[in-house]
């Protein structure tokens, strides 16, 4: 009877207690519940809040025009280095971007826990949520992880999310949408498509049936500029995911803008060539500089280009590895070409060498195999000693 009166509670609309229980063995003490609603998995309820928040609408987000992809930087020792972070969100801002992408793919957010996620998507709406839009990449192969990282990012602030389709364990396309519609209802949404990275094409089908919410905001798509088209002639948002491709997108084919890598080293040049009207001139001077950011897997040109710009320590979490000197002698002479005074920072560009970089790898827990110190093992150790 004591276990069962833990369980009443008053004013609940769930009859868990009968009003007459007595002390006769055969008075049923609690409802019956079938097999398979006691196997029935609970689902998850989204910690929605219907108050009016200080959130931007995904009108405004689809007004964007210039976004950076931002990179992390580190400290020596593998954690975020925030004052290197903030330099690079401040020359964003004072060379014109509108919005950044916090922990996605170039911020190597897949390498970072999820309260390092979490965590750094707060301090940029803290510091810089008040001029420029903060789009946290809280996306996941998991529905359940997307689901709570994009609750926890909202909650702390970020204009908008950024979200992936499920990788690795792909899913059908009905699950697909099913992924995408769990996160809809939290805020505006941007979905990323890069089937090189993902191993599976978000098809113009799903997205036109995402479109059907007030909160898709639009798509970053990868594939090409006659996909834009696609989504442009349908009137639905898109921003070009390709820096060598943005140009064309949106002065031949109607793209928004460009969510941008190359925009964290040149964010001036970028702003104009988004702004500034169709100009074959300066994408064809971009045009080398993108090369050879994505010669290798994007953000290891990125991540040696700020280093030796003197912007962020040459540091590195592992799998990531900066370029061979070749290619970092080759960065020098763009620069060059370029013209530093168009790259962030202020100090001339440096040809690093292979001792300059720092590689950090993760932190492994030490487990003793040996058997815990005791008394009673002093004594045993004592006894074979004396025999």
């Amino acid at each position: 009877m004591a276990i069962l009166k833990t369980a009443c509670f008053r004013g609940t609309a769930f009859p868990l207690c009968p009003s007459n229980v007595t002390n006769n063995t055969n008075t049923r003490s609690s409802y019956w519940k079938p097999a398979q609603a006691a196997l029935k998995p609970s689902f998850h309820l989204p910690m929605r809040s219907f108050e009016l928040k200080n959130r931007t609408s995904a009108e405004e987000i689809k007004s964007l025009r210039l976004i950076t992809a931002i990179k992390t930087p580190y400290l020596p020792d593998g954690r975020f280095d925030l004052e290197a972070y903030d330099d690079l969100v401040n020359m964003q801002i004072g060379q014109g971007a509108e919005g950044v992408i916090v922990g996605g793919t170039t911020g190597e957010g897949q390498l970072m826990s999820w309260e390092e996620h979490i965590m750094l998507i707060a301090h940029t709406v803290n510091c810089f949520g008040g001029k420029i839009k903060v789009i946290g990449n809280t996306g996941s192969n998991s529905t359940r992880e997307a689901i709570h990282a994009t609750e926890q990012g909202f909650a702390v602030g970020m204009h908008a999310a950024l979200h992936i389709n499920p990788y690795y364990g792909k899913t059908s396309l009905d699950g697909m949408v099913a992924h995408f519609q769990s996160v809809l209802p939290m805020g505006p949404t941007i979905i990323y498509n890069v089937p090189s990275r993902t191993g599976q094409d978000i098809p113009p089908h799903v997205i036109q049936t995402l479109a059907e919410s007030a909160n898709l905001a639009g798509v970053k798509e990868c594939v090409g500029n006659d996909r834009i088209k696609l989504y442009t002639d349908n009137e639905i948002v898109v921003w070009s995911g390709n820096d060598d491709q943005c140009h064309d997108a949106r002065w031949g084919y109607g793209a928004t803008g460009v969510i941008s890598v190359a925009s964290n080293l040149v964010p001036g040049l970028m702003r104009e060539l988004m702004f500034g009207g169709a100009n074959p001139t300066l994408n064809s001077k971009l045009l080398p500089l993108i090369d050879w950011l994505f010669h290798m897997p994007n953000p290891i040109g990125l991540n040696t280009a700020l280093a030796q710009l003197g912007v962020v320590r040459p540091v590195f979490r592992l799998p990531f590895v900066p370029l061979n000197l070749e290619k970092r002698i080759e960065f020098a002479n763009l620069v060059k070409e370029i013209g530093r005074d168009h790259f962030v920072g202020n100090q001339d560009v440096e040809v690093l060498d292979d001792d300059d970089f720092f590689l950090v790898q993760p932190k492994v827990p030490v487990v003793s195999l040996r058997r815990p110190w005791t008394r009673k093992c002093q004594k045993e150790r004592t006894i074979k000693g004396l025999l």
